[in-house]
Formats: structure tokens, sequence, C-alpha cells
């Protein structure tokens, strides 16, 4: 993976040329909606501070649109992104507004510019993730920050010495999940309907699907 971050930060750099608008995201169709589909939208996709009973003041909330892409899974770098994704909202769900079909062959890729705060006297930088199902890849500036495993587990690395100062920065996320089909925990799958193709299967939840946000602390702070 490393020959290739150089061109993710290129490509970075090209994708972010076009600003992204909420014309560029509306939620696929859906069969059964509930009564708060229509209030979704990429300015209020769950604005909230993710952890409730540890809210802090100074926090940027990331969720909104992304470029996305579905390649193989032994792709190295999409050669175009297929659209807008609204995170966190599932690849398979309606209100990411793609709503398509994920499998172990897939890897899904995420990307995104941010600005960083105001770091002065020595504050780092955390980029929290609520979740994402189930393997995930984080890079900022096309430097490989972190990698995860879990499709339950919030996390969160500290991207401080990554940061271009007082420019934009790329963050780009690449996720497997095989659905259970290696071990992973899979949910209200069934092991009858993995096994057998031709059981009952619930609707997967892919790639990110809980919150992703910044927030400067005043210390190092160990990846987790």
């Amino acid at each position: 993976m490393k020959r290739i971050l150089p061109i993710l930060s290129l490509l970075g750099a090209l994708a972010w040329a076009v600003p992204v608008l909420a014309a560029d995201w509306k939620p696929a169709e859906v069969s059964i909606p509930t009564r708060w589909t229509a209030d979704v939208s990429p300015d209020n996709a769950l604005p909230e501070y993710p952890r409730p009973q540890m809210v802090r003041p100074n926090w940027t909330n990331l969720n909104g649109l992304w470029d996305y892409a579905i390649t193989e899974k032994d792709v190295a770098l999409p050669e175009k992104f297929d659209g807008k994704i609204l995170v966190p909202y599932p690849v398979e769900s309606a209100l990411s507004g793609v709503k398509r079909e994920f499998t172990a062959k897939d890897r899904l890729w995420y990307h995104r510019s941010l600005t960083a705060p105001d770091l002065s006297g020595g504050k780092r930088l955390l980029l929290h993730f609520g979740a994402v199902d189930h393997d995930a890849v984080v890079w900022v500036n096309g430097r490989q920050i972190g990698t995860h495993q879990g499709g339950y587990d919030a996390f969160s690395f500290d991207i401080t010495d990554a940061l271009n100062a007082g420019a934009a920065n790329d963050l780009t996320v690449a996720a497997l999940d095989s659905t259970g089909a290696n071990g992973e925990p899979h949910g209200k799958q069934t092991v009858g309907a993995i096994k057998h193709p031709g059981g009952i299967m619930y609707t997967p939840c892919s790639g990110i699907w809980q919150t992703v946000w910044l927030r400067p602390c005043r210390r190092r702070a160990s990846h987790h």
C-alpha cells in the first residue's frame, strides 16, 4: 500500500477541486420509509455529539457528503469516484444515497477534505470513528495513520503530525466487510444463511455507519 500514498495525495487534491453540494445527494428509493426519513439531509446527518455522557464543547462533526468508490478487493486505488455518499449511513442503506450491494470481494473507499481547528498551545487533534464495518485503513494527506478491525467498536487516531498547517487536509478511508464469512461477528445474520447462500439474509451494514468527528486534546493520545 505504501506505493500508492503519493497518488492518494494527488487524487485528493483533484477530487476536491469541485465543491460538494447538498444537491449531489438524494436518498435511494426505500420500500418501507419511516416518518423520520424525509428529515435527513447532508446538513443534519446525525449532528449531535455521539457520546452524550461525555459531551465536549470544542469538536467538529465530519458527517455529511463524502466521495465514495467501490472497487475489487485487491485494487490499490480507485481510478475515479463513483459519486457521493452520505456518512454515516451504511452503503447498503437508502439514506446513504447509494443503496448498493457490498460483498467480501469488494473494497469501499471514502474521501473528503477537512480543516484542522486551532491547535495552539501544544494541542493534539484526534480523529474519531464511532464504528466502521469491518476492517478500516485511514490516511491523512496520503500518510497511513492506522488500521482497525471490528465493526462495532469506536476507535480514534491522533492525526496531528500528518496535518498540513493552515491548509486543507485530505482524509481517505478504505473498508472491507466479509459479513461474517471469515469469522467476524455478523449480527442478525444466521450461520446457516452465511454458509448456504439460499438462506434468509438480513441486509448487511458495511463501511462507516457511526459518526466521524474531530476533537482537539491537550496531550498525545494513544491509538485505540
